[in-house]
């Protein structure tokens, strides 16, 4: 079992910085492959970025490509999204998700992770 825990959300201003961090348990993070993903109001849950378990590749969501930096730390279990240039249409809950067959793909669709975290909120206001 995997148990995964997002912080950093917040409020912050367009045009300010953010990183969130996603504290995974589990012996075997270092074989998963990571994403994140956000939720905004009334939307449905969209992909944003992702990392291959070496940390060798990444893959972003059109949206935030160039702004957002997602990484990883094998050492201490921890994947984490910096966010910069955050615009008003960033606002959603944010969600860390974890793929234990480790497996690389540029769908990234919701259902190639089977675990997830509880989400934590990030808010861009003008």
């Amino acid at each position: 079992q995997v148990q995964l825990v997002e912080s950093g959300g917040g409020l912050v201003q367009a045009g300010d910085s953010l990183r969130l961090s996603c504290a995974a348990s589990g012996r075997t993070f270092s074989n998963y492959r990571m994403g994140w993903f956000r939720q905004a109001p009334g939307k449905e849950r969209e992909f944003v970025a992702a990392i291959r378990w070496s940390g060798l590749s990444t893959y972003y969501a059109d949206s935030v490509k160039g702004r957002f930096t997602i990484s990883r730390d094998n050492a201490k279990n921890t994947v984490y999204l910096q966010m910069n240039s955050l615009k008003l249409e960033d606002t959603a809950v944010y969600y860390c998700a974890a793929d234990s067959t480790g497996r690389w793909s540029v769908n990234n669709a919701i259902r190639e992770y089977d675990y997830w975290g509880q989400g934590t909120q990030v808010t861009v206001s003008s």
